[in-house]
């Protein structure tokens, strides 16, 4: 079809032509509504970024109590289980820093408590006078859903 020919449909259809495929020969174009187009474009666009993991931050410092910890285990573990990703941070303050052994003990006890649910991406690291863990979900079973997952409705379910 000629190009003006396929110009005057659209015109008169008051649809946009876009070409589909330059390279080919000859080029395929489609006669839709560029603006609702665009949308669904973007709107996938954002679809895919809500598909990435969260990164979910916990902090502590070494003199931080067993329950405490215990409530900070708490909230990582709801994290992970929502499919997150956490970043553990134990955190020096002064004269701290000169026993890492003391944080590294508990980050070793936080991902030992957490090794049901999670597997550890980053070892625990010294930065400055943080150090730096990263746990990740573990792959859930075929049977299971992340809580994210189950958010969503089946767009052929009626409600």
């Amino acid at each position: 079809m000629q190009s003006r020919d396929a110009l005057n449909m659209a015109r008169e259809a008051g649809l946009d032509l876009v070409v589909v495929s330059p390279q080919a020969q000859p080029p395929v174009c489609k006669i839709i509504d560029y603006g609702k187009y665009k949308y669904e474009q973007e709107k996938l666009a954002k679809e895919s970024k809500k598909k990435q993991q969260d990164l979910k931050g916990i902090k502590f410092r070494p003199n931080t109590a067993e329950h405490d910890l215990g409530t900070l285990i708490n909230h990582a573990k709801k994290f992970l289980e929502q499919g997150d990703k956490v970043r553990v941070v134990c955190q020096f303050k002064a004269r701290e820093i000169t026993h890492p052994e003391i944080g590294r003990n508990k980050m070793n006890y936080f991902a030992e408590k957490l090794a049901e649910y999670s597997l550890i991406e980053k070892t625990p690291a010294l930065d400055g006078k943080l150090m730096i863990m990263i746990l990740t979900p573990k792959p859930s079973a075929p049977g299971k859903q992340n809580a994210k997952d189950q958010d969503k409705q089946d767009s052929s379910e009626e409600i």
